[in-house]
């Protein structure tokens, strides 16, 4: 294998730095998180929407630097966020059936 082909084959990879800030900030969402549980903010309408975004942005960020989706081919992109989409909007649509997001 020549090294242009071995270039064309190379992944870029988060770096020992980009790993620890996302450590520190997926620490403070579930920090967060778990302040929201127990505070009076949990009789509130927005508590179970409030941490189901949280969850989601803490979801988002493990798929795109822990498991490298970020750095993947933009198919294996599409694959994985078409059917998450889906499942975002089933659950959503969901929850408005069932009285979870009755604001």
């Amino acid at each position: 294998m020549t090294d242009h082909e071995h270039a064309d084959h190379a992944h870029e990879h988060p770096t020992w730095k980009q790993y620890k800030w996302v450590a520190l900030i997926l620490t403070l969402i579930t920090v967060v998180e778990v302040w929201v549980y127990y505070t009076p903010f949990k009789d509130s309408p927005l508590f179970v929407p409030t941490l189901l975004i949280m969850s989601a942005v803490k979801f988002a960020i493990v798929v795109l630097f822990y498991m490298h989706l970020r750095y993947d081919h933009k198919l294996f992109k599409a694959l994985f966020t078409g059917p998450l989409i889906i499942a975002i909007c089933t659950l959503t649509a969901l929850m408005f059936l069932f009285g979870k997001f009755s604001l």
